[in-house]
């Protein structure tokens, strides 16, 4: 797959937990929509069409319906549209933790504001531990939201257990699977999960501006959101503006007119992972972050990411002395990398190779003065 991101011509990409690389489809699908809007000029019929592929692509790719899938623009869009449907109750309070993504901690406490209580899980040696959920989790929890791989750090949730614990104390639990999703196969049957929130811009090779819900079936018509729009309706076309009458399907999540360039970003990004297969992804990245972790130990370098491979995603996470000046210095060498939180982040993906590795490890050699 390799030649069909030039980026990779030019400089070493290790750099999916942000952004994955450009690709020709890509790139070719925003061609395509600038030939359609001024070819057609106004086709939404098309347009609609179109979203409804992107809608079964992504449910192809995590085992769900399309029925149960929401067209969004980011996982905050997502997210907020299931917060939005909380009344406070019995069941005022929402379990998070402090491993997740600013957004999802951000909407949590926002329902503060309507008489919500936000509890935070904190980590254990890098991890989240079930302990700390299941002294958190009582009768007083609405919502569980939990990330899949930890942005920070890399490292793998326990969801099923975590899953578990919620559901026997009535608990639906939502997940945050940007950092997941593409280099990680996710089969929602299997989790079990209620809800699951993801978008392009990372593993799934798309642009930003387009993500996706997932809200198992038998959750869609608990939750009515308050956050909605026209494309949320349970006729889109019937142009009605006398009432509320939210879609029966996870389309009920959704707001207004679709990201329609986006789509075909997201169209040819998810098409390239479904010629691959996500299972063979995860196990390209793994081979090449095995190869990571051995020259990392021979430079002496503290890797936080955990070792075992089911307990880390698609990125890791390395301890700097200064982050910021070691991701300046390796781009300027044409290495391309990032940071969070006292840690560079390696994060490979189906485009890379074991040289790229390799020229990281000789970067990293040069500037260890920087490695803690």
């Amino acid at each position: 797959m390799r030649h069909h991101f030039p980026i990779c011509e030019r400089q070493v990409y290790l750099n999916a937990c942000s952004q994955g690389a450009l690709s020709d489809q890509v790139r070719e699908a925003y061609g395509a929509y600038l030939r359609d809007w001024e070819e057609r000029g106004a086709p939404w019929e098309y347009w609609v069409e179109l979203s409804e592929r992107a809608r079964a692509a992504f449910a192809d790719l995590i085992n769900a319906t399309p029925d149960e899938v929401a067209v969004t623009t980011s996982v905050s869009a997502g997210v907020s549209a299931v917060l939005s449907a909380f009344q406070p109750g019995k069941r005022d309070t929402f379990v998070t933790s402090d491993f997740e993504f600013p957004t999802v901690g951000q909407i949590a406490h926002a329902q503060e504001l309507r008489g919500a209580r936000v509890v935070h899980v904190g980590e254990q040696d890098g991890m989240l531990s079930l302990a700390g959920f299941d002294a958190a989790i009582d009768e007083r929890t609405a919502l569980v939201a939990v990330t899949h791989v930890c942005y920070r750090n890399g490292s793998r949730t326990e969801l099923e257990g975590i899953v578990e614990l919620a559901h026997a104390q009535g608990v639906p639990v939502l997940v945050d699977a940007y950092q997941a999703a593409g280099a990680v196969p996710i089969d929602v049957r299997a989790l079990n999960v209620d809800f699951l929130a993801t978008g392009t811009v990372k593993y799934l090779l798309g642009s930003a501006g387009l993500g996706f819900l997932y809200a198992r079936a038998d959750q869609i018509e608990r939750w009515t959101p308050t956050q909605t729009g026209w494309f949320a309706d349970e006729d889109i076309f019937a142009m009605d503006i006398d009432d509320y009458s939210p879609s029966p399907t996870a389309r009920r999540f959704e707001a207004g007119t679709p990201p329609v360039p986006n789509i075909y970003a997201g169209l040819a990004g998810m098409g390239i992972l479904a010629s691959v297969g996500v299972d063979r992804v995860e196990q390209h990245v793994r081979a090449l972050t095995a190869h990571l972790d051995h020259g990392l130990d021979e430079l002496g370098a503290s890797i936080v990411t955990p070792r075992d491979p089911s307990a880390r995603g698609p990125m890791t996470a390395i301890r700097s002395t200064d982050e910021h000046a070691l991701v300046e210095a390796l781009a300027a060498e044409g290495i391309i990398i990032s940071s969070r939180d006292g840690n560079v982040r390696v994060s490979p993906h189906v485009y890379n190779s074991l040289g790229d590795i390799d020229a990281l490890l000789d970067g990293l050699r040069e500037h260890r003065a920087l490695l803690r």
